[in-house]
């Protein structure tokens, strides 16, 4: 069903080449994932001058969850090498570090939707659609390599609207080969339910609230799950191999052990029970 000979290497964050901007140009709020608050543009106290975190290790342990569930897909990357040239927040002139906030959120969009074409072409039933998706592909890579001032102007949201009608062809296409009945549960409000062993081989899960929904031994096999919220969704024992669209955040958020069986574009979370 698939070709996987699409890299996705620089979609997958590289904070060695970052100025730590999720720990700056991202705002948060004292909550359950973060022990404190803090506005955008401003660095989180637990940032080392080396663009390090001084918790990382422990971060779980001191009440920042959600900076374990988060991803920029090589936005940070991306914003510090090439967007602003190398030239470091801490050491560049004074509004670098609002600038570098204000663009890094759209650079952030723009690589998700960059993560999603490059695995739609990887999907060998949506051969149909390819042409389509290289031109938004190459679009959206043009997008991203903008100045600071045109990343700020870009309707991003436009943007991924277009680029989501084309994931919607490519997400009929890849499921219309599933046996029997394919569940069309876009947008549903499935928080907490009780879908223990559900068969969801090749529904469309789109947008669906999973939130802490009990999703233990499911199969989700060719589920397409763009968007879906996963936060503290149980998948102990459940078969997402061959998922839609599933990313790296989505399945840092839920909860699942050594049995749950991934795709092999995301990797196990280490919080996950052993």
């Amino acid at each position: 069903m698939r070709d996987d000979t699409t890299d996705r290497t620089a979609l997958r964050g590289d904070c060695e080449q970052c100025f730590g901007l999720c720990c700056v140009a991202l705002p948060f709020a004292a909550s359950a994932d973060f022990a404190i608050g803090k506005p955008a543009g401003k660095p989180c106290q637990n940032l080392q001058g080396d663009h390090r975190c001084g918790i990382h290790t422990k971060l779980r342990q001191k009440g920042f969850a959600g900076c374990t569930v988060y991803d920029c897909f090589g936005a940070g990357q991306k914003v510090s090498q090439v967007t602003f040239g190398g030239q470091d927040w801490r050491t560049g002139p004074p509004e670098q570090v609002r600038r570098m906030s204000e663009v890094f959120p759209a650079v952030r969009h723009l690589h998700e939707l960059l993560w999603y074409l490059t695995e739609a072409l990887t999907l060998s039933a949506a051969r149909p659609v390819h042409a389509d998706l290289r031109r938004a592909l190459e679009k959206t890579e043009r997008l991203t390599r903008g100045t600071p001032e045109e990343l700020v102007a870009l309707d991003v949201g436009a943007h991924r609207q277009e680029v989501n009608e084309l994931l919607l062809r490519t997400s009929e296409l890849a499921r219309a080969g599933t046996r029997g009945r394919r569940k069309d549960r876009r947008g549903a409000d499935l928080m907490g339910a009780r879908l223990r062993g559900a068969d969801l081989r090749g529904a469309s899960l789109r947008g669906a609230y999973l939130i802490a929904a009990d999703l233990r031994g499911a199969d989700l096999r060719g589920a397409d799950l763009i968007g879906a919220d996963l936060r503290d969704a149980d998948l102990t024992d459940a078969d997402l191999t061959g998922a839609l669209f599933l990313t790296q955040p989505q399945v840092n958020a839920a909860r699942g052990g050594a049995g749950t069986r991934l795709p092999e574009s995301v990797t196990r979370p280490a919080h996950w029970t052993p």
